[in-house]
């Protein structure tokens, strides 16, 4: 790799809480199971809120059952203070973590960042409304 390269980007931080309990959220679990869905994860392991909170969020859709191929995780970096990264500009990603519910194609919900509550409960009420 020479110097002009970035670094590869990764998403360590959508690894699965294992202290997170799942009995104690059975409507998210519920929710989030729902078939169709498909959940896109902006975040970076860089950020301070994504280490916070993508572990917890990824251990609610493991105890959903969503299979792998329904989760897209883009990892995004900081250029010049900028945030870059796969279909960053496509989706509008300004705040991190971003996490998109999609259904056929259509975007059904959508957490940011700067939302008062956990991503999987703030998405399992936008997903059953």
């Amino acid at each position: 790799m020479s110097e002009a390269e970035p670094p590869e980007s990764t998403l360590s931080t959508l690894q699965p809480d294992p202290m997170w309990n799942t009995a104690a959220h059975e409507d998210v679990v519920d929710a989030l199971g729902a078939d169709g869905l498909t959940f896109r994860v902006w975040g970076g392991d860089w950020c301070g809120d994504c280490r916070q909170q993508l572990p917890a969020f990824a251990a609610a859709l493991e105890a959903a059952g969503v299979p792998d191929e329904r989760i897209h995780a883009h990892a995004v970096e900081r250029v010049d203070g900028e945030k870059v990264g796969e279909a960053v500009e496509e989706y509008g990603i300004e705040l991190i973590p971003t996490v998109i519910v999609e259904k056929e194609g259509e975007g059904i919900a959508r957490f940011v960042e700067s939302e008062d509550r956990p991503i999987a409960a703030y998405l399992a009420e936008e997903i059953d409304a």
